[in-house]
C-alpha cells in the first residue's frame, strides 16, 4: 500500500522551470517504478517521465525529453519532478503514481496521488 502527495505546482512564466515532489508514505516507496503523468482539460492523461525502483533506468516523453529530469531519493520517500524550459503546452495537472514494473502507460499503475495544477503562462 502506497499514499501518494504532489506538490510544487504553481503558476510559472514560459521558458521557466518548476520543481515538483511527490511525498510517499508506507514503508515499500523503494521496490516502486515510480512514473508523473499529466492531464490537460479535455484530453487523455498522458506520460511524462518515469524512473525504475533503483533510479538507475529513466523514459522520457518526447514532449519532455531535455527539459524534464525525474529522479528520486528512496531514503526520504520522494521522487522529483524537475521541469526547465516550460511551454505553455506543458500546463495541466501532474500527477505522481506507483507500478510493481517499469511501465509508461497510466491503466498500467496501481496507486495514485491527487495531482497538483501547472500552469504555464504565455
Amino acid at each position: 500500500q502506497v499514499q501518494l502527495v504532489e506538490s510544487g505546482g504553481g503558476l510559472v512564466q514560459a521558458g521557466g522551470s518548476l520543481r515538483l515532489s511527490c511525498a510517499a508514505s508506507g514503508r515499500t516507496f523503494s521496490t516502486y517504478t515510480m512514473g508523473w503523468f499529466r492531464q490537460a482539460p479535455g484530453k487523455e492523461r498522458e506520460f511524462a517521465a518515469v524512473i525504475s525502483w533503483s533510479g538507475g533506468t529513466t523514459y522520457y516523453a518526447d514532449s519532455v525529453k531535455g527539459r524534464f529530469t525525474i529522479s528520486r531519493d528512496n531514503a526520504k520517500n520522494t521522487v522529483y519532478l524537475q521541469m526547465n524550459s516550460l511551454k505553455h503546452e506543458d500546463t495541466a495537472v501532474y500527477y505522481c503514481a506507483a507500478a510493481a514494473k517499469l511501465r509508461t502507460r497510466a491503466r498500467e499503475y496501481d496507486y495514485w496521488g491527487q495531482g497538483t495544477q501547472v500552469t504555464v503562462a504565455s
